[in-house]
């Protein structure tokens, strides 16, 4: 599960960090009132709140939460990585939030891509549309060097290294995970700002 997961990763490396953990909440997908939630939560008073979902279930709670008067700063992670968002939200109340993406829109080296989708569709592409992209790059890399044969197709995906996709450039380490830089994004007034952005270890 998506949001359990990264809800699970955050604490434990928020806490080896130094950070303390208040109070831990749960909703369901696609819920639309999250002010009880909400509410508990404010008692903390926490500096952060740490929100890992989908764009939509993001966009009402950043929306009621700052109804609420919860002020904290709102972390997240590439669920929020969608244009509809702020249309969910309202730049306003998006103020004081950060996420963690695989691109920054107005990075060089993904412009091929922005620009091919929206010239397609008529659209900025949101993160799923980029994965997307870079999932079709991969197999057709494979595809290229492994020809016809499904061993030698699955043993070219496994063994990517430095192909350039939609996002960046991308390699596979030996347990099938991408290794692949991320940026760190501020929303400023319903805009991406990017604050930071980092490479993979070794």
């Amino acid at each position: 599960d998506y949001s359990k997961s990264l809800g699970k990763v955050f604490k434990e490396k928020f806490e080896a960090a130094g950070g303390k953990v208040l109070m831990e909440e749960s909703f369901l997908a696609k819920d639309q009132d999250f002010k009880a939630t909400l509410t508990k939560l404010k008692t903390a008073n926490a500096d952060v709140m740490f929100v890992p979902a989908y764009y939509e279930e993001v966009g009402k709670i950043v929306k009621q939460a700052r109804e609420l008067g919860i002020n904290s700063v709102l972390l997240g992670t590439d669920g929020w990585d969608d244009p509809k968002v702020v249309d969910i939200a309202g730049a306003e109340a998006l103020n004081n939030t950060f996420f963690s993406t695989h691109y920054f829109e107005k990075d060089q080296e993904v412009q091929g891509f922005i620009e091919a989708f929206k010239k397609e569709y008529g659209h900025d592409p949101n993160v799923f549309a980029a994965l997307g992209y870079d999932a079709g790059k991969m197999l057709i890399d494979a595809l290229k060097r492994g020809g016809d044969d499904p061993d030698k197709i699955r043993e070219a995906l496994e063994t990517t290294k430095d192909l350039q996709v939609g996002t960046g450039k991308i390699t596979m380490d030996p347990n099938h995970n991408p290794i692949k830089s991320a940026v760190i994004l501020e929303m400023k007034n319903g805009a991406k700002e990017m604050k930071a952005k980092i490479a993979p270890e070794g």
